[in-house]
């Protein structure tokens, strides 16, 4: 008898659901050798040029995580690092023209949209954009509030 997915922990189906959406979209992004992890970083980049650090931040990863990621980019021809002009240690990262093509290309959200949503109703997705928006400014909020001094206060 197959194992009812309703019956599922909350986590346990967020997480399956994470999953599949990621492993979707790096098969699509796949044909620009990219993945979901390289992918705002050409975004990022397409802004400004950035320090690897800078770029770690922004991704909410750690530099060694970035560095691979670069790493692989740069392989790729889609960005360049050079030398910081005035602090040697420090090196300057930036888009090339194939980086740029690859972005009017690869970024577009709609295959990233029809992938995560398939299977709803539009007014479902309303909502699943709702709760999740909730959940991420939840989690943002306990953040913050575990960084304040003090013992916490009350749920509420």
């Amino acid at each position: 008898m197959p194992e009812d997915i309703a019956s599922w922990p909350t986590g346990r189906l967020l997480s399956a659901a994470a999953r599949r959406v990621e492993r979707e979209w790096n098969a699509h992004l796949s044909a620009w050798d990219l993945n979901h992890a390289s992918l705002p970083v050409i975004v990022l980049l397409a802004r400004a040029d950035h320090s690897q650090r800078e770029l770690a931040a922004a991704a909410g990863v750690t530099e060694q995580t970035m560095s691979r990621i670069l790493e692989r980019m740069e392989r790729t021809g889609y960005v360049t690092r050079v030398a910081h002009p005035d602090d040697r240690r420090r090196h300057v990262i930036a888009l090339t023209q194939a980086g740029r093509a690859v972005l009017a290309e690869a970024a577009d959200p709609a295959p990233a949209e029809a992938m995560t949503t398939r299977g709803l109703a539009p007014e479902q997705v309303t909502q699943l954009r709702e709760l999740l928006a909730l959940m991420v400014a939840a989690r943002d909020e306990a953040s913050t509030e575990d960084a304040s001094p003090g013992p916490p206060g009350p749920p509420g």
